[in-house]
């Protein structure tokens, strides 16, 4: 059998191209087992040989066959055609720390097809009696991992003479515009191998693991008809491309993960101005909340340079003049909030050497709003003609000249009216399966109004180079790597309570990178020193987005502020080395005990949580090194004693508390 093997530094596919479709394994061997073809695709009159639920088995997928392939080292291209039908697909790869793949699809002749499905890549595996990594995801509950053996989610029937083989499923799908509003586009398999994905597309998608006739099967796609309305005429002028995806290899389950860190690092579209990484103080949580004024913004703005703010950003409500939610899109400043102008306190912000920020929610119009009538029905996500409404807005579609120019004039006139340097960027509506504007399906309306965001975003920061951009959608309801290969920061959560917030900051690695983690630090004005300092922790391991009534604080309490930030930058120095760990196992959203390790070549910052009273002592399986107390610098309750390579932490404070050591 043929064989086409692809090394990369972190990961090998093998490929077989014999005399039927291609097929792919990223578990070294010198044989590809049977397995389903590297490119599955529906279309209208090609279906699928077996009626299933199943994204697999499909006609024209059995049908491809091998034409060529391009290696130019870094990028590998495998070009196949069905030529009774005339498509044609190839599938690209890119070497990272694995692989970033899709496929890109077109017809060889006059005819054309409409696809109902085609995947970004469809991988073999040896076994599915593994374990699954993936994560649940809502508002204010983000990034619960889970883990279950894979082969409990299947039956189990491929047993007899006659090779009947169950036809269920383990799939995952993320529908409308939240990529990540219920489920993480990621997974991790770990048992006699390891493996781990991630789809980067900011809207639909769709994964699935199973067991077929030719073995164990991953498939990873964007938008499709079954799931979510998607269908395309494809024809010679007119040609697909799917998501892209990454896969990646490890040898267990944070290896893998570490992988995963490694491969977003390469997929992320970096910019000079990224280096900068500062410390943003943000108004919002658990301080005005949406209720800015001058009156609350000025002692807020002298209090966040006193402790050591590089940026300050105004969230929610600069703009409104009275109840906001459906009345949003203009995005003038209110002259009640402010009766000398915005500029009042932009300039304050600018004297204190700090740089300014604002909200923004640049994706909906309110119904109520005067911008609604002042742009055409052309501007909005329609369905059969109507403005697509959700929560009192309408959605602006990104293809639209007027809806881009509405953005454009807007974040330019806001940048060059106050020397603006941050935004953050929130969506808090959903569009539903998406606009049939045009003509296209539902799901490829949303899909190209998706890619119209991506590329408006790129224009943005080509026009404004210096301006760094927070991804948040009601916290981390969009937390892929679409939109994080472009801006600077995730918004984690809005996790209002710090107890709660520890395991979204531990398990946010698994999902995110630690240099764009954004964890709110928000410490509380009057609360007892364990509860001040554990907020503050929370945003330690990433980058700390700090917030909380500062002009209220005591001296002590400022003093720790203080603290937290100096060990905050000092972990920066390091972060973009860092990959993640997690010596008690990815956090369940009620334990006791949570810990994350971010590792680098030289030191290491362990973060470790207990979030009930103590006196309580855990171990943690670690290599043994230097301890050192990293924030606070004194341990007070806590103290250790190393087993081996095991870790003995014990706290004897009599309420929840936490601590930052440093390895070394």
């Amino acid at each position: 059998m043929p064989l086409l093997r692809w090394d990369t530094p972190d990961l090998t596919l093998t490929f077989a191209l014999d005399d039927g479709p291609v097929r792919a394994t990223a578990v070294p061997t010198d044989v590809v087992p049977p397995g389903p073809p590297l490119v599955e695709v529906t279309a209208v009159g090609y279906g699928r040989l077996s009626s299933s639920h199943r994204q697999i088995d499909t006609i024209l997928g059995q049908r491809l066959r091998y034409v060529r392939h391009e290696d130019s080292g870094q990028t590998l291209r495998i070009v196949q055609e069905d030529t009774d039908s005339g498509l044609q697909v190839t599938s690209v790869f890119v070497a990272g720390a694995g692989v970033q793949a899709w496929t890109e699809a077109s017809m060889a002749g006059a005819g054309r097809l409409e696809l109902t499905f085609l995947s970004s890549l469809v991988i073999g595996l040896p076994s599915i009696d593994v374990e699954l990594y993936s994560a649940a995801n809502s508002w204010m509950a983000e990034s619960r991992w889970s883990a279950r053996p894979l082969r409990s989610e299947l039956a189990d029937i491929v047993r007899d003479e006659h090779r009947h083989v169950a036809r269920s499923r383990y799939a995952v799908t993320s529908t409308g515009s939240w990529s990540s509003g219920e489920r993480l586009p990621v997974g991790v398999l770990v048992g006699p191998y390891a493996l781990g994905w991630q789809i980067e597309h900011n809207g639909g998608w769709h994964y699935e693991l199973g067991e077929c006739r030719y073995g164990g099967y991953l498939m990873l796609s964007g938008p499709i008809d079954q799931e979510h309305q998607w269908s395309f005429e494809l024809t010679a002028d007119n040609p697909l491309t799917t998501v892209p995806v990454s896969l990646v290899a490890g040898t267990d389950r944070d290896s893998t993960f570490a992988a995963l860190t490694r491969q977003r690092r390469a997929v992320r579209r970096r910019r000079p101005v990224d280096a900068r990484m500062p410390v943003v103080f943000n108004d919002f949580m658990n301080t005005l909340l949406g209720d800015p004024t001058t009156e609350k913004l000025l002692p807020l703005i002298d209090a966040a340079a006193d402790v050591g703010a590089d940026y300050f950003c105004i969230d929610a409500g600069w703009y409104a003049e009275g109840d906001w939610w459906n009345t949003v899109g203009a995005w003038q400043p209110s002259a009640t909030r402010f009766p000398n102008g915005l500029g009042e306190v932009i300039d304050r912000i600018h004297a204190h050497g700090m740089v300014p920020g604002l909200w923004l929610e640049p994706e909906v119009i309110g119904v109520r709003s005067r911008v609604a009538q002042e742009l055409p029905d052309e501007a909005f996500l329609t369905r059969r003609g109507a403005r697509v409404v959700e929560s009192g807005r309408y959605l602006l579609d990104l293809r639209s000249a007027a809806a881009r120019k509405h953005l454009d004039d807007t974040v330019d006139r806001l940048i060059s009216e106050f020397g603006l340097g941050f935004f953050k960027f929130d969506n808090n509506t959903v569009t539903g399966p998406g606009t049939d504007k045009a003509g296209t399906s539902l799901g490829h309306g949303l899909l190209e109004h998706n890619r119209a965001l991506l590329s408006w975003l790129d224009d943005l920061q080509a026009r404004h180079p210096d301006l760094l951009i927070e991804n948040c959608a009601s916290g981390a309801m969009r937390m892929d790597y679409a939109m994080l290969s472009r801006l600077h920061l995730q918004s984690t959560s809005d996790q209002e309570h710090p107890l709660r917030y520890a395991t979204i900051t531990a398990a946010a690695p698994a999902a995110v990178l630690p240099e764009q983690a954004g964890h709110w630090a928000y410490p509380i004005a009057g609360s007892s020193r364990e509860e001040f300092t554990f907020a503050l922790v929370n945003g330690i391991p990433g980058r700390l987005y700090l917030s909380g009534h500062l002009n209220r604080m005591s001296p002590e309490e400022l003093d720790l502020v203080r603290s937290a930030l100096a060990a905050h930058r000092v972990v920066q120095e390091d972060l973009e080395t860092l990959v993640p760990s997690w010596p008690l196992g990815l956090p369940a959203w009620t334990d006791e005990w949570v810990a994350l390790c971010l590792t680098g070549p030289s030191v290491s910052y362990l973060t470790v949580w207990h979030r009930g009273a103590g006196p309580a002592t855990v171990t943690l399986p670690l290599a043994r090194s230097a301890v050192e107390p990293h924030f606070p610098a004194d341990l007070g309750d806590w103290s250790y004693t190393w087993t081996g390579d095991s870790l003995s932490i014990t706290t004897n404070a009599s309420e929840p508390s936490a601590r930052v050591l440093r390895l070394s």
